[in-house]
């Protein structure tokens, strides 16, 4: 596991590292002591030992990722990959947004269109969540880390099902899917 540069003692027992980009560029982790919200810099990342499997995803592609290697000498291998057809919002709408008429002002508003791009990404989310639960229940793996961009690492912590919670051993909140597998490695060398 990670080492906070400081306090590391903050770190919630139970609880896997979250580990989140600083305006630095330095990865640094939130704390929270009496309700407080602090952050500290990273020395190291969670360390991702031999067979420990890694969920590298974003809003439409997942690279499940299993060590091979160990902590010092990673060697990644691509055991499943997930992508979904996404295209932007104004390709999958159909109409122009609707308009409101207002009695009392006499004026015309638009309404908001739909969002279909993010809401094909929250599905993914979900869709990611099960697949891991289904992993998780045959035995596939028995540690687990999650790098996805802050945004879908939230939604996926709040889809997974406990048993897969219970096997998150860190967590990195950085876009990683466009690199390749040895890049990933490289940066998540301990």
């Amino acid at each position: 596991m990670g080492h906070l540069a400081g306090d590391h003692h903050l770190q919630e027992p139970g609880r896997p590292l979250v580990l989140m980009p600083s305006t630095a560029g330095i990865l640094t982790a939130p704390a929270v002591r009496s309700g407080v919200s602090k952050e500290f810099s990273m020395t190291t990342i969670p360390q991702i030992d031999y067979k420990t499997w890694i969920l590298v995803a974003d809003g439409e592609k997942a690279l499940f990722l299993e060590n091979i290697g160990d902590a010092e000498l990673p060697n990644f291998q691509v055991r499943r990959i997930e992508e979904q057809e996404n295209p932007p919002s104004r390709e999958q709408g159909a109409n122009r947004p609707g308009r409101v008429f207002d009695s009392s002002t006499a004026r015309r508003s638009s309404v908001a269109d739909t969002d279909w791009h993010q809401i094909a990404k929250d599905r993914f989310a979900k869709e990611l969540s099960a697949i891991l639960y289904a992993m998780a229940h045959r035995g596939r793996f028995k540690k687990i880390v999650i790098v996805a961009p802050p945004k879908i690492l939230g939604d996926l912590r709040d889809e997974l099902h406990k048993e897969v919670a219970d096997l998150v051993v860190g967590e990195i909140a950085k876009t990683l899917t466009n690199h390749p597998i040895d890049r990933i490695e490289h940066l998540l060398a301990a």
